[in-house]
């Protein structure tokens, strides 16, 4: 089973996140759930929601309290919240910002897990252009798709295609190949290699 959590603040789509990717892992055969952390859900308080996914039947109920990979939409929270608590040794760190681990202050911290497993994308600007909103949710998991391998990019707009209408959808769709891009630039650039 692999299991994600997802850290935002109210009004940042933390919840649809969660959703949309069970609905990605769905449609690609996987068993998947996703649920959020019931508590203070007004705009800008903080928010948890997970999910999920798995071969077999998912009977857990309970909140992720040992992820596999952890999703923060907002990185005001890094110093608010634990957003790290229980996260696995092999586990996958994604952050909305435009700035490094290191410039973070989270260098010593991420040198704990593969370099390959951590990454960074500035999804609220990457949203911004193409959905003129600071709604990062659908940006990142482009990114989460680039990073992790766990579900397919093509299953990440299906997904925004099922809970949007056309016009937000597309938008939406924009902005997660480009944080898929820029969470895999060596696939770009070996893609550019290949079609020339």
């Amino acid at each position: 089973m692999f299991q994600i959590r997802i850290h935002g603040r109210g009004g940042q789509g933390v919840v649809t996140a969660a959703e949309m990717l069970s609905v990605a892992a769905f449609m690609e055969g996987h068993h998947a759930q996703a649920f959020p952390s019931f508590g203070s859900e007004r705009t800008g308080a903080p928010v948890v929601a997970y999910c999920r996914i798995d071969d077999r039947e998912i009977r857990l109920r309970e909140p992720i309290l040992e992820p596999d990979a952890i999703i923060i939409q907002d990185p005001t929270l890094l110093n608010q919240v634990d957003v790290f608590g229980g996260l696995r040794r092999e586990g996958y760190i994604l952050i909305n910002t435009s700035r490094t681990f290191e410039a973070l202050g989270l260098g010593e911290f991420a040198a704990q897990f593969p370099a390959s497993h951590l990454c960074t994308v500035p999804a609220t600007e990457i949203a911004m252009k193409h959905v003129g909103r600071p709604m990062p949710n659908a940006a990142l998991l482009g990114g989460f798709a680039a990073v992790t391998g766990r579900i397919t990019l093509e299953s990440v707009f299906a997904a925004i295609r099922e809970k949007f209408s056309q016009r937000v959808a597309e938008g939406n769709i924009a902005a997660a190949a480009e944080s898929f891009a820029h969470a895999r630039p060596e696939k770009e650039e070996l893609h550019h290699a290949q079609a020339d």
